[in-house]
This record gives C-alpha cells, sequence and structure tokens, in this order.
C-alpha cells in the first residue's frame, strides 16, 4: 500500500548557510508579490474598464492564474525585477508563484461555491519580517548522505541534521520510499527541513482487529474509552500560561515595532519575542507528541474505532471553553485517526455530531432531552443506572459501531439526523473519508472527499 508521508528534521546551520537559506525565502517572497501585483492590477483595470462602459470582449485580458501561466510570466519579467535571479535555485521562485497559484484557485473555488469550508479571502502580499521564511524544493539533488546527519539540497549544499535521519534512510535503502519534495522552514528561531516521501508501507492488522472501541473526547479526560480506559488530559498550555504571562509581560516592556511611523523593534524586543515564540512552540510540540501517542496506541490495537463528529469551530465560541478546547486538541485527534487507521488496516467511524451520546443510557437505551454540562454523572430515570457521563457516552459510540456490524450494508432509514432529541429516534453514522462503509469489507481505499451516511435505528 503506498502513502504519502512526512519526515522532519531540525538542522544545525551555519551563519552563512543561513543567510543562503534566507536568500533563498526572500526570492520566494518577491516572486509571490510581483505575481499578486499583477493579477491586481489587470483586475483592477478590468473593474475601470467596465465602469466605462467597456464591452467584455474589449476588456484588457486577464493573466493566467495557473503555476504555468505565473512561471512564464515571471521568467520574461525577472530580468528586470530581479537582477539577482541567478544567484538562488529556481525552486525559490517557483515556491513564491505556487502558493500565489493555489491561494487564486483557493479563493475563485470559494467565491463559485465549489470548495467545501470557510469562505477563502483574496491572496494578500508577504512581508519581510512577517511571514515565516520557507522555501520548497522539487527538483534537482535531494538526498541524505550515507551518514544519516547530513542532507544536501540544491543551491543549498550539505546541511547539517540535528539529529539522525536513519528512519528515513533505512527505507531509501530498501527502495520502499521515494522523496518528492523537500522544504526548508524557520519556526521559532529554529530551521527545519521536511521530506514529503512516498513510502510502500506493508499490510498490517491492529491487535486486536474484532474488536470495536468509543471513543469520548473531552476536557476533564483527554479521551474515555468505552473499555473504561481514562487517558488525562495533561493541560500543557495552562501549565505554561503563568510563564508565558511572565514573557509576554516582558515583551510588553520592550520597545517594539510600529507600522504607523515606520520604528524598528530593538534588540531587547526580538530577544523578547523569540523567547516567548519558543515558550509556544514547547507547547505545541508537547501536545503534538502527546496526540500522535494517543492516536497511534488505539490504530495499532482496536479494528474499528468510533468517534463523534464534533463542531470544533462552534465549540470554539464559548469563551470559557475555548483555551481549552484548543490545547486538547479535538480535531487534531480525528485528523491522525482518519489516516493512521488506514495505515494499520482499522476502519475509522464517525457518528453524526446530532447522534445524542451524552444522553442515551448505556443500560436501556432511554434517551434524556437535557443534561446540563455541569452534570458528570449520567442518571438513568428509566433503569436507574448512575454511571460517568463520559464513559456512557464511550459505551453508547461503541454501541453505535456494532449495531452497524448486525445490521449489514445499506442504510436502514434514509434521513439524516437533527438538532432535536428525541427519545425514540435516529442514529447517524458518517464513514471517515478512505475508510469502507460498515459491514463490507473493511479494508483502506484511497482517501476521497465524501462522506457516506448510514443510518440505523436506535432501539
Amino acid at each position: 500500500m503506498k502513502a504519502v508521508q512526512a519526515y522532519r528534521f531540525a538542522l544545525d546551520l551555519t551563519p552563512g548557510q543561513e543567510r543562503d537559506v534566507f536568500a533563498h525565502a526572500g526570492a520566494a517572497r518577491v516572486a509571490h508579490n510581483w505575481a499578486l501585483a499583477r493579477v491586481k492590477a489587470v483586475m483592477d483595470q478590468r473593474v475601470a474598464e467596465r465602469s466605462y462602459g467597456v464591452s467584455d470582449e474589449q476588456l484588457t485580458p486577464s493573466p493566467s492564474w495557473s503555476l504555468a501561466g505565473l512561471r512564464k510570466a515571471w521568467n520574461v519579467a525577472k530580468p528586470d525585477v530581479a537582477p539577482w535571479w541567478g544567484e538562488v535555485s529556481k525552486e525559490a521562485f517557483n515556491t513564491g508563484l505556487d502558493a500565489l497559484a493555489r491561494g487564486l484557485k483557493n479563493w475563485s473555488d470559494s467565491r463559485k461555491g465549489t470548495r467545501a469550508g470557510r469562505p477563502v479571502g483574496f491572496p494578500r502580499f508577504k512581508s519581510r519580517r512577517r511571514t515565516t521564511p520557507s522555501v520548497r524544493f522539487t527538483t534537482g539533488a535531494i538526498r541524505v548522505e550515507p551518514d544519516r546527519t547530513h542532507v544536501v539540497l540544491p543551491r543549498l549544499g550539505r546541511l547539517k541534521l540535528h539529529e539522525s535521519a536513519r528512519k528515513l534512510a533505512r527505507r531509501l535503502d530498501n527502495g520502499t520510499a521515494r522523496i518528492m519534495s523537500a522544504t526548508v522552514r524557520r519556526d521559532a528561531g529554529r530551521w527545519h527541513v521536511s521530506f514529503t516521501v512516498e513510502i510502500e508501507r506493508a499490510k498490517r492488522i491492529p491487535a486486536r482487529p474484532n474488536t470495536v472501541v468509543g471513543v469520548d473526547v473531552g476536557i476533564t479526560h483527554l479521551a474515555v474509552l468505552s473499555t473504561g480506559e481514562l487517558v488525562p488530559n495533561p493541560r500543557h498550555l495552562v501549565n505554561a500560561q503563568q510563564r508565558m504571562r511572565s514573557l509576554g509581560r516582558s515583551l510588553s516592556r520592550k520597545t517594539g515595532p510600529d507600522r504607523r511611523t515606520g520604528r524598528r523593534p530593538s534588540k531587547r524586543w526580538e530577544r523578547a519575542a523569540a523567547r516567548l515564540g519558543r515558550a509556544h512552540t514547547r507547547v505545541a510540540n508537547l501536545r503534538r507528541d502527546g496526540l500522535h501517542k494517543l492516536t497511534t496506541q488505539l490504530a495499532t490495537t482496536y479494528g474499528t474505532i468510533m468517534v463523534e463528529d464534533l463542531n470544533v469551530t462552534g465549540m470554539l465560541r464559548n469563551r470559557r471553553l475555548a483555551r481549552h478546547i484548543a490545547d486538547a486538541g479535538f480535531a487534531e485527534i480525528r485528523r491522525q485517526l482518519a489516516y493512521k487507521t488506514g495505515w494499520n488496516g482499522g476502519r475509522l467511524l464517525l457518528a453524526d455530531r446530532w447522534y445524542p451520546s451524552s444522553k442515551t443510557c448505556s443500560g436501556c437505551g432511554a434517551v434524556r432531552t437535557k443534561l446540563a454540562l455541569h452534570e458528570r454523572k449520567y442518571t438513568c430515570e428509566a433503569c436507574g443506572l448512575v454511571i460517568d457521563r463520559d464513559r456512557n457516552a464511550a459505551l453508547n459510540l461503541a454501541a453505535l459501531a456494532a449495531e452497524y456490524d448486525t445490521a449489514g450494508s445499506g442504510p436502514v432509514a434514509a434521513r439524516g439526523a437533527d438538532q432535536k432529541t428525541r427519545t425514540c429516534g435516529q442514529m447517524a453514522v458518517k464513514r471517515e473519508p478512505g475508510t469502507t462503509p460498515v459491514g463490507q469489507t473493511g479494508t483502506v481505499l484511497p482517501q476521497g472527499r465524501t462522506i457516506d451516511r448510514v443510518l440505523t435505528k436506535a432501539h
């Protein structure tokens, strides 16, 4: 099974190498801004011509927004726009033009309604100080050295890694991996190189392929499994909040930049901003490490994993819980489970976001109309069951997945769940993109955009 995977390593650059990488990132920014200015100028010209009553046939021709069209125009203009173009790799300019082509396409598709998700705005110019330096290489000499502590990139030469690249080097030596591109990026004062690799993954089977587990994510516990296991919430952001506040106050006392007057930041402000950035990066790294360990354990252990399709964007509107929800990473858990279950031969099922997992009794199936958020214990008025609400929700999710296996393929009902909680209603399950519907073979299909909806009776 072929899959696209990224390998990311920290770099230890010399001052000269760092200047070269900055030059490549600056070249990408220059090409992006030049092409964007050209596109905007033509768009404004066409708007002005229409206001004068010019017919559509006589309007100024629109330039091509594709990468090939932007690259062709740049090659014609680069001797005048960037006379130093020969000092950097052509991939640097391609990086900026490719980012603009993607941004214009996303904006156009969003306006036409053919792109799902939030509305996408028109691309903006990249600032020299606020833009994250980044350059992507897709052609040329891209390889890992035999010592596994150095990599070679076009025009940048031999760069030292801060850590060993043995995991990637083993796959390259065995012929089970092919490097597609390499991206050099600066995050929180440290340079990283990320390799996009097409790898051949061996077919795997979870340790318990016939086991169904329901996973209920939350704030009190990061995840509660239907097996009874409780995964504690490490609360990395909350634990680092005191230090971040101290660093933020220290930063506010320094002389920072002012765009209105053109004032540049002082050296002390830059050092204080770097300390605050490193603190945020450490929290992000700790969170990422914990979520990867949790999702890997679930994907390699259980054959079927059922989670809820949470509206995380809407949940973040709660000003009292937004920080804790963002710190937990609900959406990241689902995203990682989506591809890790495919890698390990399992499947991920999504319960509809309106399915009342917390309000349904896991013992008798009765559904409560109301359940306040502060009620941490679920008490069933029908059978008298008293259970932790998160454990109750996890048990209901596992039972819902098991009910699909017994129901077979095909929907039982033909309508989706709605917002109204009913005592005897419908339960809806969505299939995560890239997995087969419940009741079929369970093998992994290529990732897609479509989510199938399958419905089943609640009782």
